[in-house]
This record gives structure tokens, C-alpha cells and sequence, in this order.
């Protein structure tokens, strides 16, 4: 039973309890604000320094970019900053009572006294695991609800028996109110956190010690994404060393989502984590172009491997009859027989494409040279060489600095760029054939599309990003070439300042008294060459995630993969290798799994990468749905899967979910948004094909209500979803029943269906109210 409100009207007498815990918040509130002004002072005095050295410069940076991020931290951390305390049952002072919070707070005084235990912290977590079985030396545990700094209510639970004292006003033994309260409260648009309200179940998977592949499995609302927001910010804060440097990737399944989870692990006190979507893990480009559901399917499907690895070669061609080039006035010949034996050097280094060019050229130009001294050295007489080792070499030297030449030679061995071998295969019918030997027409005419290119590669769909990584690894794209010729471009920029300050040097003043020359400093008096090279270089100094996010040969620490069941073989090639450890945290159900090349099994996703190393946790209890909608979910959920058990309602709310038959589903819609005012986030979820239609005509009809794609939907949740047209999501792909389950379990608090068209055999029994 929580506590009255403190200015309540009521005539029960005060709450000693509310008095009590203000006192403690008014002292952590008081502590956190000199904290964000002596960090605040700080961040500004930092920006006022003046750096002259790079490293004087480096070092400012680091301290701005420390203060910047105490500061996001603090200012996070606002709202409802101590939520919980632990009465521990040797408890005989104040400095035996554990107090939690969002972060971690020490007073100033002398004894740097705890104010405030970070939730990670080990001693917190009695506050998440005790129950009366197994009280964890746990006397009381105590939920203290806040708003704008004040109090608003206390529950406390007694964990062991014979403890309750008499002033412990509505205490109970086992108390859901906190939870129950934040499930009941009605969403925002943005994913509130669970810190208040984790657990035992949750607990267990946040804090595992496990450091192979975790899978969480669980249904609709048993707080997967929660949990692994959770663990991010937990192993954050424990392994903080190792993942500043390498950093944590959390892929999600499309941008609604992440903006919705985004302002949590902020408020949970970290910043540093990249958010991404699978789409968007190759730097520089857009894929916001749209596939057919079979060219979904075909693109995640691992025979596209041979696929790649037969385009890329298939850009390693021979020359026709007659081929020549013109070289020190002679005809060249350039036949198949040398670029064959080129071409075999090359491929025997077992590099990529790009970098494996300059062991073909090499190879390429030693056969001509030797073919052009044969013409040019042979004795009229008997047919011997009358040129030497070095005339060879000089001939070979003067090939390979002969543009024309290199250029003929690089035809059958040319630079190549993923974007440029994807639309190559995807527009040109002949290659396209010549690359899917033994596939269907059908599946080639699924790929098969003109070649459009648009600005930041916005025609290639999402399906088109991990083939993308694929070629790049096959053709050596953005790796140590790169490298080389970033080491190439400094050695160059060294060598003209040196040239600049050796000018300088020799312009130097020759006729002045030696007594004064001391007294004289010129520019090479108080720099070297390496020095002035670095001041012509923008050094841009960026977060762990900011750089991990343009270089795609970055390697995580941890990363996290939330619907984890829509990747496809192909995007799983992708993630592991930003994960060499296979240090992951997987969340996912397969039940839900509605993209054409997604996966149905776990084993099958990790076998292949981590054999029997991996481990699977489920989640049982649906937190999200009320029983009334889990009703019909679960019946469809038989239909995908009849040996997966349901996850079990926490809540029963009373609002039946009804069905309104209509001839037009628009102006139904419209009809019942204008007749309601429901509280919290409304939205509309309909097929793919038929969203953006219902959208406009909602528009039309002036009604001003969200609607969301079934497969935007994905890992959201809203107070109210009015579904229309179950049968389209049924019928619009081969996982239609899981879409279905998607869209009948987005909702907390009711659902409406709208149709026109027959309901599935699993609704068809839902009421239609007059």
C-alpha cells in the first residue's frame, strides 16, 4: 500500500516514512547540484585554455569531452534519481542502510559518505533478487517514488518474518506496486527504463558473467529490450576499461525504434554507445531503397556468397585476340596467356581483389618485359639474349612507369568498389546469369534492376548492406590499402614541410653582426619538419562510437542485437565480424520473426560461429500485455509454434478487446479516434502494402492519428492500437501469422480491430459491440 500523497487532504495522519526519505533526497538533490556546477566550471574553464602543442590540444579535448559527458550523466539522472533502500538485518546505523539510485553518489564531507549506490553496483542487487524465500539479509526493502524533487510516496516489503514494526503503516511481504504503477503508466513515444523495477529473472540475464553469444528468448512484453539496455549499461559500468576503448554496438530493427530507446541508457548514465540499425552499418551509405519480399529472401540467403565470390572474379577477365599497346615505339602484344599467368600469380596470394592488383601487375609486367626483350635483344644469329639482368629491369621500370600501358593492363584487373560489382550484378543480365549458375529465372528476375544511382547510394535497399560488406572483405575495401596510402599521403606532407623549413634555412640572413644573430629566431629554430607536417593535417578528435561508426573494419567489445530473429544469414556474416570475441547479448523470439529471410532457429544463427558455446534465457512473464489481448495472441502464437509456451500476463486491466466491421476501414477508423479520448500514445498498424494508403486517406479525412507499418512496429509499444485488417497481414507474406502476433501485442493497455474482409479463425470470435 504506498503512502498518501504529502499535501493529500485526507485526514489520516502524516507518513513519518515521507518525512523521512525527503531528507535524504533533498541531501542527494543538494549534492548532485554541486557536482553539476563544480563540473559545469570546470568544462569552462577547460574550453578557455589555450593549447599550443598537439598533445596540449589532445589533452584539453579529452578533459572537454570528460566534463561533457558528466555532465549529460548528471542532468540524465534528474528524474527520480533515488528510488529504493535496503534495510539489511544487522542493521543498527545509517551507514548499514543501503540507499539506490541511478548513479552512484558520494557526499564532499570528510568521509566521502555514501549518498547514493549506483543500481549496477554488487551491493545493490538484493534490491532486484530478494524475496521472502531467499530475503538476501534483506529486514526491508523500501520503493520511494519521487517527482520534481519531492517525496511522493513509500511501499516497503519485510523479507523476513516476525520483523514488522508497528510503524510500519501498509507494509506487506510481497509488493508489486511499483511495478504494476510504471506498467500502468501511460508511454510517451520514448522507452522509459526499468531500474525501479527489474526482476529476479531480468537480473540474472543483466548481470550473467557469461562471455560467449547470451540469447534471451522471450515473447511479446517480457521486457527483452529492456533487459538488454540493461546489461549494456551494467557491463559498461563494470568493464569500463576495455569497453571506452572498443566501445558497445546495439543494432536494432529500424530508426522508430531507436529513437524510442534512445534517451535510455542516458538516463541510465552512459553515452557512449553506437545505435544502429543493420542498414546503416556501411559508412557512407543510405540504403532506404525497397526490395520485393522474394528479393528479400534471395539477398539474406547465404547462396549469395558464391554469388559475390563469382562477381568479384568475374571482374578478373582475359584479353581478346589482338589486343596491343603501344610501348618505346613498338607494338605491345597483350595476349590471354599473360594475363592468365598474372592473373594465377595474383590469386595464389589469397588476398583480396584490390589489394591482390599490384601482385598481377607486377607479375603482368615482368611477362612484358620479358616478351618485348626477347623482340628487341635477340641475336639475328642464333636467337640468344644480348641483354643483361639490368637492361631487363630498366625495360620492366620503364613499363610500369607508362601510364598507357598500366592503364591496358588494369582493364583485366581493375579497382573495384562494392556499390559498383552490386549494381554491375544487379543491371547487366549476361553477368548476372554468369554469376547464379544453377538458379532459377525467377530468383535472378528477383535481383535483376536497372541501375539508378542515387545520392548517398539511396537506391540500394537494406538487404543490399551486408552483400556490401561481404564484397568489401572479398575486394580489400577500406582496409590496410587505406592504410598505406594514408602512411604514403604523410611521408609526402613530411617531405615538402622539411623542403619548406631547408628554404627557409637558405634564405636565412647572411650579413648580420654575430652578436645579434643569437637574438634572432627563425621558423627552423623553433619547429621540425614533422611538427609543420602535423599543422597542415585537421586532426578530428571523436568518441569511441563516433569513430566506430566510419570505419567499417571497427571491432567491438560488446554488442548488443535486439530482434535479433528479423537478421539474415547474410546480416549475421556482417555483425560477427565487428565482434571477434563473440562477446554478445542476442534478444529475440522467433515466433515474431516476420522478415523473408530471418531466422526461425538460434542453433542454426550460432552453431556455425561458436558451435555449443553459446547459452539461451527465457523470459516467462509478459509485463506489457493485459491478459484480455494475451487471450488472442496466445491462440495465434499455437498456430506459429504449438511447442512454445506463452509468457504469462503479469496484469489483468478489464478492457476487453472488441472487433468493428466496416465497409471502408478509413472513415471507421477515423470515426473511432474522433469518438475517444484515450489516454497515453494511440497508433494504427496495418499491412505494408496498405499503410501508406490508410495514411493518406486518414489525412484526408483530417483525423490525426500515427500509423505504423507492421514491420516499422517492431519493438514498440503504445497504450492503445487499433488494428486494421488482420487478413492482409496474414496474407502479404508466408509469415503472416507472425506478423499478426507482432501487431496484436504492441498494445498496453486495449486493442480495437477494423475490418472489412473476414476475420482470421483466431479472431473470429472476438465481440463486435453494437
Amino acid at each position: 500500500m504506498s503512502a498518501p500523497h504529502p499535501h493529500s487532504t485526507e485526514d489520516a495522519a502524516p507518513d513519518p516514512r515521507l518525512s523521512e526519505e525527503q531528507v535524504h533526497l533533498d541531501a542527494v538533490y543538494s549534492r548532485l547540484d554541486r557536482m553539476r556546477t563544480t563540473t559545469r566550471r570546470r568544462l569552462n574553464e577547460t574550453l578557455r585554455e589555450s593549447a599550443g602543442t598537439p598533445q596540449a590540444l589532445s589533452e584539453r579535448e579529452s578533459y572537454e569531452r570528460m566534463y561533457s559527458d558528466e555532465l549529460t550523466k548528471i542532468d540524465a539522472a534528474e528524474h527520480n534519481l533515488y528510488f529504493g533502500r535496503l534495510d539489511m538485518t544487522d542493521a543498527a546505523d545509517d551507514d548499514e542502510i543501503r540507499r539506490i539510485g541511478r548513479i552512484g553518489i558520494l557526499d564532499d564531507d570528510d568521509r566521502d559518505t555514501t549518498l547514493l549506490l549506483d543500481w549496477r553496483a554488487p551491493l545493490a542487487r538484493p534490491f532486484y533478487l530478494a524475496t521472502p524465500a531467499a530475503p538476501e539479509d534483506v529486514e526491508r526493502r523500501r520503493h520511494i517514488r519521487t517527482r520534481s524533487r519531492a517525496v511522493r510516496s513509500v511501499s516497503d516489503e519485510y523479507l523476513l518474518s516476525g520483523k514488522i514494526d508497528d510503524d510500519a503503516t501498509g507494509a506487506n511481504v510481497v509488493n508489486e506496486s511499483a511495478l504494476v504503477d510504471a506498467l500502468n503508466a501511460a508511454r510517451t513515444g520514448e522507452m522509459t527504463d526499468i531500474v525501479e523495477t527489474i526482476q529476479r529473472e531480468q537480473d540474472e540475464i543483466i548481470r550473467s558473467v557469461h562471455r560467449g553469444v547470451l540469447v534471451v528468448q522471450g515473447g511479446p512484453g517480457t521486457g527483452k529490450t529492456a533487459v538488454a539496455l540493461h546489461r549494456a549499461a551494467y557491463l559498461l559500468y563494470t568493464h569500463r576499461d576495455l569497453l571506452s576503448r572498443s566501445g558497445v554496438l546495439i543494432l536494432g530493427p529500424n530508426e522508430d525504434f531507436l529513437s524510442y530507446i534512445g534517451q535510455v541508457l542516458p538516463s541510465l548514465g552512459e553515452t557512449g554507445v553506437l545505435l544502429s540499425t543493420v542498414a546503416d552499418l556501411f559508412p557512407d551509405v543510405t540504403a532506404r531503397g525497397h526490395d520485393s519480399r522474394e528479393a528479400t529472401a534471395i539477398k539474406g540467403d547465404q547462396r549469395m556468397l558464391n554469388v559475390l565470390r563469382a562477381a568479384v572474379r568475374g571482374r578478373q577477365s582475359l584479353p581478346g585476340k589482338g589486343l596491343v599497346t603501344h610501348f618505346d615505339g613498338y607494338e605491345l602484344p597483350i595476349d590471354a596467356e599473360t594475363i592468365k599467368v598474372a592473373r594465377a600469380h595474383a590469386r595464389s596470394t589469397r588476398r583480396a581483389h584490390n589489394l591482390a592488383q599490384r601482385a598481377f601487375l607486377r607479375a603482368a609486367l615482368d611477362e612484358l618485359a620479358a616478351v618485348h626483350s626477347r623482340r628487341i635483344g635477340s641475336s639475328e644469329l642464333d636467337g640468344s639474349q644480348l641483354l643483361t639482368a639490368a637492361d631487363l629491369e630498366d625495360i620492366r621500370a620503364e613499363l610500369e612507369a607508362d601510364p598507357h600501358v598500366v592503364e591496358a593492363l588494369t582493364e583485366f584487373w581493375p579497382t573495384l568498389t562494392p556499390q559498383g560489382v552490386l549494381r554491375d550484378l544487379y543491371d547487366d543480365p549476361t553477368f548476372l546469369r554468369k554469376s547464379t549458375r544453377g538458379w532459377t529465372d525467377a530468383d535472378r528476375a528477383a535481383l535483376y534492376r536497372p541501375a539508378r544511382p542515387l545520392r548517398g547510394d539511396a537506391d540500394l535497399a537494406p538487404g543490399d548492406v551486408p552483400l556490401l560488406d561481404e564484397l568489401a572483405e572479398l575486394i580489400g575495401y577500406r582496409t590496410d590499402e587505406a592504410d598505406r596510402i594514408n602512411q604514403a599521403r604523410w611521408r609526402q606532407q613530411l617531405t615538402e614541410a622539411q623542403d619548406a623549413l631547408d628554404i627557409l634555412t637558405g634564405s636565412a640572413p647572411q650579413d648580420l653582426e654575430d652578436e645579434l644573430d643569437p637574438e634572432i629566431l627563425m621558423a627552423y629554430d623553433l619547429i621540425d619538419a614533422e611538427q609543420l607536417a602535423e599543422r597542415q593535417v585537421h586532426t578530428e578528435r571523436r568518441t569511441t562510437a563516433e569513430r566506430a561508426y566510419e570505419d567499417r573494419t571497427w571491432t567491438f567489445g560488446h554488442v548488443i542485437v535486439d530482434e535479433a530473429q528479423e537478421l539474415s544469414s547474410m546480416a549475421w556474416r556482417m555483425v560477427m565480424r565487428r565482434i571477434p570475441n563473440r562477446w554478445m547479448t542476442v534478444i529475440g523470439d522467433t515466433a515474431q520473426t516476420g522478415d523473408a529471410a530471418g531466422s526461425t532457429s538460434w542453433r542454426e544463427v550460432f552453431e556455425p560461429y561458436v558451435a555449443h558455446r553459446w547459452r539461451l534465457h527465457e523470459l516467462t512473464v509478459n509485463y506489457r500485455t493485459p491478459a484480455e489481448i494475451t487471450h488472442y495472441a496466445n491462440r495465434v502464437l499455437a498456430w506459429i509454434d504449438p511447442d512454445q509456451e506463452p509468457p504469462t500476463s503479469l496484469r489483468s486491466n478489464g478492457i476487453e478487446p472488441y472487433a468493428v466491421s466496416a465497409g471502408d476501414p478509413a472513415e471507421a477508423v477515423a470515426a473511432l479516434v474522433a469518438g475517444h479520448d484515450w489516454h497515453g500514445l494511440t497508433t494504427v498498424i496495418a499491412s505494408d502494402e496498405t499503410a501508406d494508403g490508410l495514411r493518406e486517406r486518414l489525412v484526408g479525412l483530417g483525423c490525426d492519428v500515427s500509423v505504423h507499418a507492421i514491420t516499422a512496429a517492431k519493438g514498440l509499444e503504445f497504450d492503445s492500437v487499433v488494428l486494421v485488417e488482420p487478413a492482409d497481414l496474414v496474407a502479404e507474406s508466408p509469415r503472416g501469422y507472425n506478423d499478426l502476433y507482432v501487431a496484436l501485442t504492441r498494445a498496453t493497455q486495449r486493442l480495437v480491430v477494423i475490418h472489412a474482409k473476414a476475420l482470421p479463425p483466431d479472431l473470429a470470435d472476438m465481440p463486435h459491440p453494437v
